[in-house]
């Protein structure tokens, strides 16, 4: 059996991340969000992937490869121009075989869940929950049967959504053939599957656990989540005076200087300088070729590789692009003082704590302020003292 991985999207929701990398390259826990996807679909034995590429294909291969590092086998097929979601499993047709899964790139899933999915009868589409369903296909069932399915209803009829993970055989590219662009002028693989649904051949598949990674924000909490069992492992230097707490992971080449004090759950990558007197909080991850300095703290955050935090800074439940370099005394605020929803460029995060996403290489003088909810463009640069809220652009220059 093979899994088609849909990889070919730039992920526009997570500008500015996807700026420069696609969305399903941007990082969890140190390793790119679909690599976690490919790990739980490995452990659940399938081992033959074919990854449908696009958008910053050049950088999914170059991670990827032939999948050899990780014991599977990868081929991969283009879309050259991102048509909607049945173009993207359509491009698949002469690679697979009966019968393959189909999963979207920017998931997280259980190995169980996909396991059982491996068990099930063609056609089979996975389900989950949400509090907020009208985000996504809304779905109606009736003994194991899909018997609705309806896309972004602005009143839906249920809290059972399409969670984009299915197992197919090949006749689903005669319904991809007869699809007809939407109006947002795709091919919604959504409407290949509405002959089926009418037919009451499409079986339902409720996953025990799903994570959607639609936004920035959604990012923090699959950050946490693929950390909850991380196993302590340190390949770098601790130095004495060191406080590590419950599950730490050190890279290689890796300092942590004296006066530190890191709770787990963390993981710190490759040639890092942690500290002196560093504090680091659970649930943070810090990427390759990273600086957090001299009493600065870090709090449930994402900081990609080649990120300076040197001095007196704080961070607390952001999003940080690689290259970034923060003036001494740099702070980000993250809860507002009336404890409401936190909204970024007029979108809910549906979070209290929230601070903010901030692009690639992106420079801030000593002693700047980032109001809850900030989002900076990549390349931005700004003066020391300056208060900064709102959407910023990028290569914007403040000062």
């Amino acid at each position: 059996m093979e899994c088609v991985v849909l990889a070919a999207g730039e992920g526009k929701r997570m500008r500015p991340l996807t700026a420069k990398r696609p969305k399903v390259m941007l990082p969890l826990a140190n390793r790119p969000m679909m690599e976690h996807l490919v790990l739980a679909t490995r452990d659940a034995g399938i081992t033959e992937f074919i990854f449908i590429v696009g958008y910053g294909e050049r950088e999914i291969r170059r991670h990827f490869g032939d999948g050899a590092r990780w014991g599977v086998h990868i081929e991969y097929a283009t879309q050259r121009h991102q048509r909607g979601t049945a173009d993207a499993v359509g491009a698949a047709r002469d690679l697979v075989t009966d019968p393959f899964l189909v999963m979207n790139g920017d998931m997280i899933l259980k190995r169980e869940d996909i396991a059982d999915l491996c068990q099930k009868k063609p056609a089979c589409m996975c389900i989950s929950t949400t509090d907020h369903p009208g985000d996504y296909g809304v779905v109606l069932k009736e003994n194991g049967i899909i018997t609705s399915l309806e896309e972004k209803s602005k009143q839906p009829k249920s809290n059972l959504i399409n969670a984009g993970a299915y197992l197919f055989s090949p006749d689903i590219f005669d319904l991809i053939d007869k699809v007809q662009p939407s109006p947002r002028g795709e091919l919604e693989l959504t409407d290949a599957l509405a002959e089926l649904v009418e037919q009451r051949q499409l079986h339902a598949h409720y996953l025990s656990y799903w994570m959607d990674v639609g936004y920035p924000w959604d990012m923090l909490d699959a950050n946490s989540t693929l950390m909850e069992h991380l196993e302590p492992a340190n390949n770098g230097k601790v130095e004495d005076g060191v406080t590590l707490q419950d599950s730490v992971v050190i890279g290689e080449g890796t300092v942590i200087k004296s006066g530190t004090y890191i709770e787990g759950p963390c993981v710190i990558g490759k040639n890092c300088r942690i500290g002196p007197h560093a504090y680091i909080r659970g649930a943070t991850s810090i990427g390759d070729d990273c600086h957090v300095g001299h009493c600065s703290e870090l709090k449930n955050s994402i900081i990609m590789s080649g990120t300076k935090i040197p001095h007196f800074n704080y961070i607390g439940d952001s999003v940080i692009g690689t290259g970034c370099n923060f003036g001494a005394g740099t702070k980000i605020a993250n809860l507002r003082n009336d404890h409401a929803n936190i909204s970024v460029c007029g979108e809910d995060t549906r979070r209290k704590k929230f601070g903010a996403v901030i692009g690639d290489n992106v420079r801030f003088g000593i002693n700047c302020s980032i109001n809850v909810g900030t989002m900076i463009g990549s390349d931005a640069q700004f003066a020391p003292n300056t208060f900064i809220e709102g959407c910023i652009g990028d290569k914007a220059i403040i000062k």
